[in-house]
């Protein structure tokens, strides 16, 4: 279960990359305009940018953001005060850091559940972005998504955890 959990992680990571390899591109896209726009000024012509340009992107990277937290936590390249729990006892060391995977857990569930109710009032409100007219809340999915699967990935850890030093 816990390979499953893991590829899940990485795919996701992978997916947030190639996503963010697109949003690259069209801001270079969109870039190129403006300038060429400047250019083509001084002769009296016009270079328009991308229409949407905004809502593309505050769309994509609200989703995108959070697909890297499974991967992060899959391979615990989260944060710690290692200066501090290095000088600390190795049990109290490991209670830490369970009590640190059950809150991850907790917190990551907690902002999957709000995601949800979230959606569903973006959803029953008709939200749309203000230049293309898209629905907002299919956007919600993969945040939805990974904050679940981060939550998942922290609550095998902790499984792993109790198997390794029961």
């Amino acid at each position: 279960m816990n390979a499953i959990l893991w590829r899940t992680a990485d795919l996701f990571a992978l997916l947030a990359g190639l996503a963010l390899f697109v949003i690259v591109a069209v801001t270079t896209t969109n870039t190129g305009a403006f300038i060429l726009d400047r250019i083509a000024g001084a002769f009296g012509a016009d270079v328009t940018g991308l229409p949407g340009y905004e809502d593309f992107v505050q769309l994509a990277i609200s989703g995108i953001a959070l697909m890297f937290f499974p991967f992060c936590q899959a391979n615990r390249g989260h944060v710690s005060v290692d200066l501090l729990m290095d000088r600390l006892p190795q049990a109290v060391q490991q209670n830490v850091d369970r009590v640190w995977l059950v809150l991850t857990a907790g917190v990551a569930l907690f902002l999957a559940y709000w995601m949800v109710l979230g959606l569903l009032e973006a959803r029953d409100d008709g939200a749309v972005t203000s230049v293309l007219g898209w629905p907002v809340w299919p956007f919600y999915l993969p945040g939805i998504v990974s904050m679940g699967l981060w939550g998942l990935v922290a609550l095998a850890q902790i499984r792993g955890e109790l198997e390794q030093h029961a």
